[in-house]
């Protein structure tokens, strides 16, 4: 056989089990399927996305597998109004939790994998300066939800007797602001294989803190159940985050953080309100479904649908968590010729992973659906539904992190306000149709949030490349993607 028939990509390791398993598949695929394998052995840029794709999906598999099994068994366990309960309770959160996070995420990937290698004391600052901030900010935000708690559980929810887990949810506040800005940080690293196992153990620990603390405390046992399973994940990304900033030379702390601070008004502002335009949307459609006849209901079968999508963003997402680094890269370097050719290719790929996941679920919606009660069986329309949007998500997913990865996160912003609005206005027009017409309003929303996005990165994204010479880009460079 051919030295060439042997060429691997090169984010493996090079076992002697692994080779003859490789090379035996190699061996049987048709000629095409091979160029394309060769395409990914010469490329830098494609070894640098698979690698980061494979290890991100390898631990959000599993981990996303067990989130969705421990909803079936909290579902069982609360009833369908409880459910819609804890569905609520979680919308509340994450509603906080945007502002806890204050977009540090985003802004710790972008800027980690931009000066990591040629400012190593740079990324530092700006890790240590996202770090004490996640921290005021978090602790700011759950201690505005624990003033509110009273108010939004009678005013807004109708159901006062959430009081009590509305303040609990606090601590879920203020332990997702500091992980958000430690995962940020691990994926300007390009560490997506910690993050993985990570990811891992952290849902081998939840599912049973989930649905043990859920089945003994009820409702109160299923916040607890996730405020544990949130505090495993902040004590294995620290330990994490501190292994791969040492091995990258790149200091954990550093001093004259402060001067880094105009990152926060030019970057991590934008992405904060562009969040804070976003997630309130949900929300207040689910604000919206449960003041309806048998609204809680309705929101349970939404809830348990919603979740779902997980199932379709699943490999796009991970191809995603290994795009952003790669394209805040290629934008420090004003690559632009290779910055536009991974957008647009990245998202064709997306578009066709999600329908490839989308199509079964779709298909067997009745049957998923009906798993999580008697009282879910209708819910098959939704769920239907909801693989559409998904679908839609994945798209626009890379858009977004294109905008980001650019520094356009104020036209980012400009873009959420008006989906947002467009959703909270499709919700009021559908809302006596339940949880079919939440999930009609979401479906319809998300079309313009799609055209609007590509809209933008094809006019307004435009990476100057640079002047000095390079060689021309080839097949090879994104030809895989």
């Amino acid at each position: 056989m051919p030295v060439d028939d042997l060429t691997f990509s090169s984010f493996l390791v090079q076992t002697d089990c692994k080779l003859m398993l490789r090379t035996a598949i190699y061996q049987r695929l048709p000629v095409s399927a091979r160029r394309g394998w060769a395409r990914v052995d010469t490329s830098a840029l494609a070894a640098r996305l698979m690698r980061g794709t494979f290890w991100s999906l390898a631990g959000t598999a599993i981990s996303q597998g067990l989130a969705l099994a421990a909803s079936m068994a909290v579902a069982r366990t609360l009833g369908k109004v409880g459910f819609g309960e804890f569905g609520i309770l979680q919308s509340t959160t994450g509603m906080f939790s945007v502002f806890a996070g204050f977009g540090l995420g985003l802004t710790s990937t972008k800027y980690v994998a931009e000066f990591r290698t040629k400012d190593p004391v740079k990324a530092s600052r700006i890790m240590t300066l996202s770090a004490v901030v996640a921290w005021v900010t978090s602790a700011i935000a759950a201690a505005a939800l624990w003033i509110a708690a009273p108010w939004l559980a009678q005013r807004t929810l109708a159901a006062p007797h959430l009081t009590p887990e509305l303040r609990l949810s606090c601590l879920l506040v203020l332990l997702g602001g500091v992980n958000g800005a430690q995962k940020g940080a691990l994926g300007g690293f390009e560490s997506f294989r910690t993050l993985a196992q990570v990811n891992l153990l952290t849902g081998l620990a939840g599912f049973p803190l989930l649905v043990l603390s859920a089945w003994t405390w009820g409702l109160a046992g299923a916040v607890w159940g996730l405020v544990a399973s949130l505090a495993v994940s902040v004590l294995l990304n620290n330990l994490a985050l501190r292994k791969e900033s040492a091995r990258a030379g790149v200091p954990l702390l550093a001093t004259g953080w402060a001067r880094e601070r105009d990152v926060l008004w030019k970057f991590s502002l934008p992405a904060l309100l562009t969040g804070v335009a976003a997630m309130p949307v949900y929300w207040i459609c689910s604000a919206i479904l449960v003041r309806q006849p048998q609204g809680y209901s309705h929101l349970a079968v939404f809830t348990a649908a919603f979740g779902w999508r997980q199932i379709v963003l699943l490999v796009p997402g991970s191809l995603g968590a290994a795009l952003t680094p790669v394209l805040a890269a290629l934008h420090g370097d004003a690559d632009g010729r290779r910055f536009r050719q991974l957008v647009w290719r990245s998202a064709a790929v997306s578009a066709a992973l999600a329908l490839a996941a989308a199509a079964p679920l779709a298909l067997l919606s009745p049957f998923i659906m009906a798993a999580y009660g008697p009282g879910f069986r209708s819910g098959g329309p939704v769920l239907l539904l909801i693989a559409m949007v998904a679908v839609l998500m994945a798209v626009v997913a890379v858009l977004c992190q294109t905008l980001g990865a650019s520094g356009r996160n104020w036209l980012s912003f400009g873009i959420t306000v008006l989906w947002g609005g467009i959703t909270v206005a499709l919700m009021l027009a559908f809302r006596k149709a339940g949880a079919t017409g939440f999930a009609t309003a979401v479906l319809l929303s998300h079309v313009v949030h799609l055209c609007t996005n590509a809209l933008c990165v094809r006019f307004c994204v435009t990476p100057t490349t640079r002047s000095t010479p390079e060689r021309p880009v080839s097949v090879q460079d994104t030809g895989s993607l």
